[in-house]
């Protein structure tokens, strides 16, 4: 299972915690302090954010969790990325202040990408002040997250009623609704649970709860509410609620042995949503978090593929590739069938190649543990492997020559949208900067190193990416050299030339002249085309009219259609007008013939020229830019300035209404609410809207939203500006747009930066 969400939600936090709740660790950690266990770079450390995934094997109760937590930065979306890939499950978190976030929806859809079948929803930080659990649980149908969330807990902010009134914040305890029983945590975060009574006469008068708490008349709607709706995924438990006797007690008097397997199938299913909250920082809620994750998420025998099995033959996936001072290459897998053991062989499905495994470790985060085997299902690492990459599947050597053995689905890399060339600061550096650079794109494959015009680049997603590859070149492999200044990354599009239909290449193999043919048709995609990631926006058709393979998926690399995957690989990679990636191009090759005792990997070459000619003759095409999805915070007297900020840097303004409209700039109708349980306002009494209606009923809402869309050229110090424009008050988020097409003066700026004009 990964923690994913939005920046700064928690999920290092809660890792912490549970790994305390689990036994662990003897104490947690902060972030603030740098003493976290996930978090063990130097870097990490250093700014309290986590760059990389971790992964931890934890013991809890009768289950053994793989918990990977994630980075929440969008720079680093390719460790969420491939970290989705592996999980059967995922946890994401929600800070209670703020709902939904720009990052929420991102890995979100990342989650979605992969088809992570079961997921939980954790509203953290309710001892905030301005929490709501309310508006949080809202926030996922106003983003559609999902049309039915189901609260299992209800927050006990305090066990005083006076604390409601005086809108104190916090949160002291928890109604399992599920397990009908109320928890309580100490200051010192050690918890005691008590059965709640099943009558509704007992729960006013049982002492566990003061007579007059606000969360009494609530208890009995929510429980009610939870299991009507369960009831509609469940014919079984329908019947069972029918036969209850009339009253408002009978609902109380239903088993969890009763409830449970419906609402794991429900899970399973993706019907319900199922939602619980507390707070990481004081480890209010971890509990409930892991015993829910043991009862209702997936586990590998819930969501095996064809031919899988923990006896069958051996089949990993490589999601995770870093490098380490002392062991070398670690390579992080799955077992998605049989069993792994130490000192055996595999055959790399993807690359071609036979690798040796030395030692097989179960990693702590930092800490490593050598283990004799990895079972089916796990997740662990191997070292001694010295080709494999990120997203290459593994057999066992000796069944590799096995017909039927196909890939696993590997990771989708995002496209970069920065560079920066790094200089060598004398000859002799440039081959161990270069080595470095390769290094480097092996553990972290959403960095990109090419040349262009001897000038090294480095392409990455975001300035902290590449602040974070310029510390780690330095750190971990002691090179020397500076980093140019930053730029964005461009694409450019095919031209508006008819171009030709040139189809033959002629070489020479052997001293003998060879023509090779290739039939391709070459056109820029139209308004409703959505290029494939893969191909980095492009659309590459094989002969069958489907999706062609990226150049690294085909099993056999032998294979025709994997060597003119590469040539065309290699043309986009580089326009002959500018030297930039093309993107927004779609390629269908229709046939081509090979002359007989000829080898495949002319084909590379051949498709690779034929291509490149018919871009060349179509002539210069359009440049695209990166844009980015803009959300600020802002107090109202500042706005003025802000709006005029963006719109005199190419920035256009799509909504300045309240939080609930969405990021991404498109129209969307919101779930609604009919069935569900939405808690009350008074249950979080810190909340904005509580406190608002309790003290004053006419305070007017200074705080406003802007939601716009900006090149990312012009946003690369936007912190700055919004510091000094909005008095310090501004927050924003950001979001990859995509690359879109500029203006005819915006291209000459562009063709002028990088030296074509």
């Amino acid at each position: 299972m990964a923690l994913v969400a939005h920046i700064d939600s928690g999920k290092t936090t809660l890792t912490e915690s549970i790994l305390h709740k689990s036994a662990y660790l003897a104490a947690p950690g902060s972030v603030d302090t740098g003493s976290t266990t996930t978090d063990f770079l130097p870097a990490e450390r250093e700014r309290g954010i986590t760059i990389q995934s971790a992964s931890i094997p934890v013991k809890w109760n009768k289950w053994t969790f793989n918990l990977i937590d994630t980075p929440g930065h969008a720079d680093f979306g390719m460790e969420v990325e491939s970290a989705s890939r592996v999980v059967d499950g995922a946890v994401v978190l929600i800070d209670s202040v703020e709902g939904v976030e720009a990052q929420t929806k991102g890995v979100w859809r990342q989650l979605d990408r992969y088809g992570v079948p079961t997921r939980l929803m954790f509203l953290n930080k309710l001892d905030r002040p301005g929490a709501s659990f309310r508006s949080s649980l809202v926030s996922l149908l106003t983003h559609r997250l999902h049309q039915n969330p189901m609260a299992l807990a209800l927050p006990v902010a305090s066990f005083h009623p006076e604390d409601y009134v005086r809108a104190e914040p916090g949160v002291q305890g928890l109604v399992d609704l599920v397990k009908w029983e109320i928890w309580k945590w100490s200051e010192d975060g050690h918890s005691t649970t008590q059965s709640l009574p099943r009558t509704v006469e007992e729960l006013k008068t049982s002492g566990m709860l003061p007579a007059n708490h606000p969360i009494i008349p609530h208890l009995v709607a929510a429980r009610t509410t939870l299991l009507e709706n369960l009831s509609m995924y469940s014919d079984e438990l329908m019947e069972h609620l029918l036969a209850l006797p009339p009253g408002p007690s009978s609902y109380l008097d239903v088993e969890v042995s009763a409830i449970m397997p419906h609402l794991r199938k429900a899970t399973l299913g993706n019907e319900i949503l199922p939602v619980l909250c507390g707070s990481a920082m004081k480890s209010i809620g971890t509990e409930l978090v892991m015993n829910y994750v043991g009862e209702l998420l997936a586990s590998p025998m819930d969501v095996r593929l064809d031919m899988e099995s923990a006896d069958g033959p051996l089949r990993l996936l490589a999601w995770k590739v870093s490098w380490d001072k002392r062991k070398g290459w670690m390579t992080f897998v799955r077992v998605y069938s049989g069993t792994l053991k130490r000192q055996s062989s595999v055959f790399n499905i993807t690359s071609g190649q036979k690798e040796k495994i030395s030692k097989v470790l179960l990693l702590y985060a930092a800490e490593a543990q050598e283990v004799e085997s990895l079972p089916y299902g796990s997740v662990g690492v191997i070292l001694g492997l010295k080709f494999t990459r990120t997203g290459d599947t593994l057999v066992d050597a000796r069944r590799s020559s096995n017909l039927l053995q196909t890939s696993l689905r590997g990771v989708v890399q995002p496209p970069a949208v920065m560079s920066a060339s790094v200089i060598p600061k004398s000859h002799s550096d440039l081959d161990p900067v270069q080595e470095a650079l390769h290094a480097l794109s092996r553990t972290d494959p959403s960095v990109r190193v090419d040349m262009q015009e001897g000038q090294l680049l480095v392409h990455g997603l975001g300035a902290l990416h590449l602040e974070i590859v310029e510390g780690r070149l330095r750190d971990e492999w002691d090179v020397n050299f500076e980093l140019g200044s930053r730029r964005v990354s461009y694409r450019e599009s095919l031209g508006p030339g008819l171009g030709s239909n040139v189809d033959n290449w002629a070489t020479e193999v052997a001293g003998k002249p060879v023509t090779i043919k290739i039939l391709m048709t070459v056109e820029p995609l139209t308004d409703d085309e959505q290029g494939d990631p893969i191909w980095d926006g492009n659309i590459v058709l094989g002969p069958s009219g489907k999706p062609m393979l990226s150049p690294d998926a085909f099993r056999d690399q032998l294979d025709p259609m994997a060597n003119i995957a590469r040539g065309l690989s290699s043309s986009l990679s580089n326009s002959p007008h500018t030297s930039l990636p093309l993107s927004h191009i779609k390629v269908h090759v229709m046939e081509y013939n090979l002359p007989r005792d000829i080898p495949t990997s002319i084909l590379a070459g051949a498709s690779s020229s034929i291509l490149r000619t018919r871009i060349r003759e179509a002539g210069m095409g359009p440049v695209l830019e990166p844009f980015i999805k803009l959300k600020i915070s802002l107090h109202e007297d500042t706005m003025g300035k802000v709006v005029k900020d963006l719109t005199e840097n190419g920035g256009e303004v799509l909504d300045l209404a309240s939080d609930t409209s969405a990021m991404d700039g498109d129209e969307v109708v919101a779930y609604s609410t009919d069935g569900l349980y939405v808690p009350p306002e008074e249950l979080s009494p810190s909340s904005a809207a509580s406190t608002s209606s309790k003290f004053s009923n006419d305070t007017p809402r200074l705080k406003r939203t802007i939601y716009a869309v900006a090149p990312l050229s012009r946003m690369l110090d936007y912190s700055t500006r919004l510091r000094a424009l909005s008095g310090g008050h501004g927050l924003f988020d950001m979001l990859n747009a995509g690359f879109r097409q500029v203006s005819e003066a915006r291209r000459l700026e562009i063709l002028r930066e990088i030296g074509r004009a």
